[in-house]
């Protein structure tokens, strides 16, 4: 069994209960984690409190130091966690090498911001004569994080990095079917000399072990990434301690492919965006909005990609996408697609589960490609988190961008066009957090990240991110 990191030590659950994690590539059981409880939380919160002071008030160079050398221990081990992430989340191996890398690479990003500076205040003069105001900026305490299960590592050290670097001391809670990875990354942290307490991560459900997290006076700070409905009780029942969150919430990404675009540049881009990771990622495109004139060219490739994507066990290194993540979620995406095509939609690719050896005790859905789909349908509605694709013809930009903003949702956005003044238009006009034009939608650590109207609050990545996890205090220096 794998144990929870609490004060720097192994820890079973105090009931003595525990959870097991399945691989929804096969149903198989890959281990088992404690099932903790509120104590338990309470314990971690605790020992995060104890270690705050020691850490907080380490010099930032040495702070960085020791991230660092976590950050080249977890390199070292990077086969091995790959693994682990792909058997308990189902996604390809060569992506969980790149997941387990973007772990490393995000502590060695605030680690070095932190180093060369980056916790700066302000001074400047005052009225008062004699007198100077400075601005200091001070790290906040106990931070909870509450990590989804699509991209359990990305996710963990989003909010674990700028957090540690800064000062804070962390108590993460991991989704409860993606555990395993993000506990050796925890336990190979301590091994490189993270010290006792600074990081703890405790397993159980989220109704106790993030619950306790949210409604704990002594955590000063949530950061959180899963479904919206969940995010608005977050944050409501953070409000009862005044507490600060970051809320990374759903999305319902749309990509516009004007009439003069590079349309083998879109159908590529697109279809990583809508594909990678079964389609399980808040920042997948989920809506596409073409214009008539590339339509039927746009429709083909996209449709040829779909078919032509390899889907298997993500152990086998010839897989290019894995099974969805849970039986739950493949039939949400079923029901979704139902309605689709019973309104009128037709599917070109994909549409059903894969038969033949290896697909039957798996979560596997096809690509699905789907057109024709009135605007009435869920599809375009709600957020479609697996590999299903809408596509609606447009008659031209207007329309598009009415269409893209009309949904409660924005987190990501795209346009594919070789008219800089197209693309000023959607830079200027489309409601997201985020859009790409003529690029593939990749999130990157070094720009910030956050959603518009339901699809979040606050921003992660970036430098931007440290203000999330600081606090500011002014102070009058006044000569005698």
């Amino acid at each position: 069994m794998a144990l929870m990191n609490i004060n720097g030590q192994p820890v079973a659950a105090a009931s003595g209960a525990t959870m097991e994690v399945r691989n929804p590539a096969t149903g198989e059981v890959v281990d088992s984690v404690p099932k903790a409880d509120a104590e338990d939380t309470r314990k971690a919160i605790a020992a995060a409190a104890a270690a705050f002071p020691a850490w907080s008030g380490m010099p930032a160079h040495k702070r960085a130091s020791i991230l660092n050398k976590c950050a080249a221990h977890v390199r070292d081990h990077l086969e091995e966690v790959a693994k682990l992430l792909t058997a308990e989340q189902g996604k390809p191996i060569r992506d969980s090498h790149i997941e387990v890398d973007r772990f490393a690479a995000a502590i060695e990003q605030y680690a070095g911001l932190v180093a060369g500076g980056a916790l700066h205040g302000e001074q400047m003069s005052l009225p008062q004569y004699k007198a100077m105001g400075l601005v200091v900026r001070r790290p906040m305490g106990v931070v909870g994080a509450i990590i989804p299960w699509n991209f359990p590592l990305t996710l963990f050290s989003s909010k674990m990095a700028p957090a540690l670097a800064v000062g804070n001391t962390v108590v993460a809670k991991p989704a409860s079917t993606t555990p395993l990875a993000t506990l050796r990354l925890a336990e190979l942290m301590t091994e490189a000399g993270l010290p006792a307490g600074v990081l703890n991560v405790v397993t159980g459900p989220g109704n106790v072990v993030g619950e306790e997290l949210i409604r704990n006076p002594v955590v000063r700070k949530i950061g959180f990434t899963g479904e919206t409905v969940t995010g608005k009780h977050v944050m409501a029942a953070a409000a009862d301690e005044i507490k600060r969150v970051t809320l990374e919430l759903g999305g319902s990404d749309p990509a516009i492919i004007c009439d003069d675009a590079d349309v083998e540049l879109a159908a590529k881009s697109i279809a990583i965006g809508r594909f990678f990771n079964a389609g399980q990622a808040c920042l997948a495109v989920k809506r596409v909005y073409v214009m008539e004139s590339v339509a039927d060219e746009f429709i083909e490739k996209i449709t040829g990609r779909a078919q032509r994507l390899k889907v298997g066990n993500g152990s086998d290194t010839a897989s290019q996408m894995g099974p969805m993540h849970t039986a739950g979620g493949r039939e949400g995406i079923e029901a979704q697609l139902k309605d689709a095509v019973d309104r009128g939609g037709k599917v070109l690719a994909g549409g059903k589960r894969p038969e033949g050896d290896g697909f039957d005790k798996g979560f596997y859905f096809e690509p699905t490609v789907v057109v024709n789909v009135p605007d009435e349908a869920r599809v375009w509605k709600e957020e479609t988190f697996g590999p299903l694709l809408p596509i609606m013809v447009v008659k031209d930009l207007n329309e598009a961008l009415q269409k893209a903003n009309s949904s409660e949702y924005g987190l990501g956005s795209s346009i594919f066009t070789r008219d800089f003044a197209k693309a000023q238009r959607a830079i200027d006009e489309l409601d997201a957090g985020y859009t790409w034009v003529n690029s593939i939608q990749v999130a990157y650590d070094e720009l910030p990240f956050g959603g518009a109207k339901h699809s979040g609050y606050g921003k992660e990545h970036g430098s931007e991110v440290m203000d999330y996890y600081l606090e500011e205090k002014s102070v009058i220096l006044a000569g005698v």
